[in-house]
């Protein structure tokens, strides 16, 4: 069961004007499941990714990324969920070509217009015809209201849809900023998420957008693992349809700050919603390390902490075997860490102290904080101002049961 997460409400995801969704089932893996998600794009829209840095990467990345080169626009997004289409070679291509033509075809623009994605298993042949034949029906379908859908349309290994809306007053217009995303196993990206598609309509350039679109990836989507393994097919797609009349010139205008803390909180909502819903996880886990002297060395010891085996199975038991997360800290890659100077915070309860066991530390006020289902990780280096938050999730026997069976 997911922690602490219910299924979105469709009343509660606000239509973004100039974005529209629909759903099919193509029976790409499975029948009789949503698996077909076409999104159709309103003309001056910018659209921003950032995708994977696994170099076997999918054939959609690749096409993705072709047809988001600057100078190029997007009117249409098509994702499949059943089938990754990586590991799949000059014919994963071919196949995802395939279907951008299909889809430029059923909405009168051009191949070139269309971003791809694909999700499931790895090294099968993307069944394009089935795809294809679901386009009609997704067209069919299209609406401005349909995110709930279309976020139950991208899961995989997921046990709830995820998807979170915002709306913010940008000099005097109201805004909106509505996300969906996928993921539950797989998950340490090293650019964003598995899936993730956010949409306001708002409207700014492209090259401010895209700045944007990391900032808010490395806050959110960039700060989460489950099992630390970087997924062939992450992308994190970023639109701004403008439709709103608000338009954000530069950083400097006034509603810059504002629309970008509500994509932030919307993206970092989606991000926490796939931890929350990791596979077989148990607990919701939010590693803080502070007084660092950089971020990315914060982010280092947040994640060695966070990846552990040995830390996410003491979890998963409720077992404060708190020497585990020592290790961590030790091994995260900072050669001069001064480690009589750390100190170690489980929830409010202070563990380790300049190195070592707090003398005031108990292991029944351990065991209390362990026996939650959120619990805070809370690292203090002492060495410098700087910090970083990330999130994960504990190892259960589930989390193995569900990847051994993953094909079967």
């Amino acid at each position: 069961m997911p922690v602490n997460l219910q299924p979105p409400k469709p009343e509660q995801l606000f239509p973004v004007a100039g974005i529209e969704l629909g759903v099919a089932m193509a029976g790409v893996r499975k029948a009789n499941r949503k698996d077909v998600l076409l999104v159709r794009i309103a003309p001056g829209a910018q659209v921003a990714g950032v995708f994977t840095q696994n170099r076997f990467c999918a054939a959609p990345v690749i096409l993705s990324r072709k047809h988001l080169a600057p100078g190029n626009t997007a009117r249409a997004l098509v994702i499949n969920t059943g089938n990754a289409n990586a590991g799949t070679g000059d014919e994963g291509l071919k196949r995802a070509m395939e279907v951008c033509s299909a889809v430029a075809s059923t909405l009168g623009c051009s191949a070139t217009d269309v971003l791809p994605f694909s999700t499931g298993v790895i090294m099968e042949p993307l069944p394009a015809d089935r795809i294809i034949a679901g386009l009609p029906a997704a067209k069919a379908d299209l609406r401005i209201d349909n995110w709930a859908s279309a976020a139950e349309s991208i899961m995989t290994t997921d046990t709830v849809a995820k998807a979170a809306s915002r709306k913010v007053t940008i000099d005097g217009k109201t805004v909106t900023v509505t996300g969906i995303a996928k993921g539950a196993g797989m998950i340490h990206p090293d650019m964003a998420t598995m899936l993730g598609f956010v949409a306001t309509d708002a409207g700014m350039p492209a090259g401010l957008l895209r700045n944007l679109l990391q900032e808010v990836a490395d806050d959110s989507f960039n700060a989460i693992t489950v099992d630390g393994d970087t997924s062939t097919n992450d992308s994190f797609i970023l639109m701004a349809t403008g439709a709103s009349g608000a338009h954000i010139a530069d950083k400097s205008a006034p509603g810059y700050n504002t629309l970008r803390d509500a994509i932030r909180e919307v993206s970092v909502r989606l991000a926490q919603a796939i931890i929350r819903d990791g596979e077989g996880a148990t607990k919701f886990i939010t590693v803080q390390v502070e007084g660092g002297r950089t971020r990315e060395e914060c982010r280092k010891v947040g994640f060695a902490i966070a990846h552990s085996p040995l830390v996410k199975t003491a979890f998963f038991a409720s077992d404060p075997n708190l020497g585990r997360i020592l290790a961590a800290i030790g091994y995260a890659g900072i050669s001069d860490l001064d480690t009589s100077l750390v100190d170690l915070y489980l929830g409010d309860v202070l563990v380790a102290s300049k190195g070592g066991r707090n003398p005031a530390y108990r292991e029944e006020a351990g065991n209390a904080v362990m026996q939650q289902a959120e619990i805070t990780v809370r690292v203090v280096l002492n060495r410098g101002n700087a910090s970083a938050t990330l999130w994960t999730c504990d190892f259960s026997f589930d989390y193995v049961k569900i990847n051994a069976e993953y094909r079967t």
